[in-house]
């Protein structure tokens, strides 16, 4: 078949993509009516779970899962849109590994509010002006974030799913690597990227920011300075990517936490967080493990 030939089989192909995905969202939007109706949550993390793993096992190539999983999200990203107007509140600002941790559970479609601490992102769902929020509460190499552990003491919000993002860093800027006199990043990626900078950059000066995204707008005004930020920051500030993935660990990953006020159902393959206080007595918490190891439930985590 020739180049035209196949042309015209694409295009006849993206009508009909078109027209189902149509039809698909007509059906997602009756569903909508049917959960408002009934006081249900539109969003249901537990269903786009299993609607994503559905979609991977049905998959027989050439596109990777991955990709496939990225258009479905769009998909239902879009959908969601439709049914209601959601706004997600995230640890800002833009361009952050928060941000684009929402996104990566979200999809681009719906309204993103930054925040300035995370103290806030539980506000803004506690008081019911935001739909959800997105958090981060572990690093696999930096440890947890206490602050998020802390909120919760005070707080009703659940944890209605998680996001698991790999943390890549960049260098950004305008110059050339051995031009670079100043470095400015967060404290965390500056941590995370210790190695390649002691052999890559010993004499620069090291200035910390609130973000690596403030970072990359702070190396975007001067000529001899860089940043350590994510691609997405790179893009938003015209940076250049000088060096990719210069973070030491290549595991290096960061758990968020998606807020919201109700739990989801549950599926019977759930992860699920318990906070509680201790008597002041001699085998306390041996005897409050005791009820895991009784039940069989395994823990992954104890803070």
């Amino acid at each position: 078949m020739n180049i035209e030939k196949q042309r015209k089989a694409i295009d006849k192909i993206d009508a009909q993509i078109v027209k189902l995905l149509n039809d698909r969202t007509r059906h997602v939007l009756e569903i909508g009516k049917a959960k408002v109706q009934a006081g249900e949550e539109i969003y249901a993390p537990h269903r786009e779970s299993d609607l994503l793993r559905r979609i991977r096992k049905l998959n027989g190539g050439p596109i990777a899962d991955e990709s496939l999983s990225a258009i479905y999200r769009e998909v239902m990203s879009s959908a969601l849109s439709l049914q209601k107007t959601l706004t997600i509140a995230y640890l800002g600002p833009e361009a952050t590994f928060t941000h684009q941790a929402a996104i990566n559970r979200f999809g681009s479609s719906l309204i993103y509010s930054p925040q300035k601490t995370i103290a806030d992102v539980f506000a803004e769902v506690g008081r019911n002006r935001v739909e959800y929020g997105v958090v981060p509460v572990e690093n696999s190499t930096e440890g947890v974030v206490t602050h998020t552990l802390d909120m919760f003491t005070d707080s009703d919000l659940k944890i209605v799913a998680q996001v698991l993002l790999p943390i890549h860093h960049y260098l950004v800027g305008k110059g050339r690597l051995k031009s670079i006199k100043k470095l400015y990043s967060h404290p965390q990626a500056f941590a995370q990227c210790r190695g390649w900078l002691r052999e890559n950059l010993p004499n620069a000066e090291y200035i910390e920011s609130s973000s690596t995204t403030r970072a990359a707008e702070l190396a975007s005004k001067e000529k001899n300075a860089a940043a350590i930020a994510s691609e997405l920051a790179a893009q938003r500030c015209n940076l250049r990517v000088l060096e990719p993935g210069i973070q030491d660990s290549s595991t290096n990953t960061t758990r968020f936490l998606v807020l919201g006020r109700k739990c989801s159902p549950p599926t019977g393959n759930d992860r699920t967080s318990v906070m509680f206080s201790l008597a002041d007595k001699v085998g306390a918490l041996h005897e409050a493990l005791s009820a895991l190891r009784d039940q069989k439930l395994n823990m992954t985590k104890i803070e």
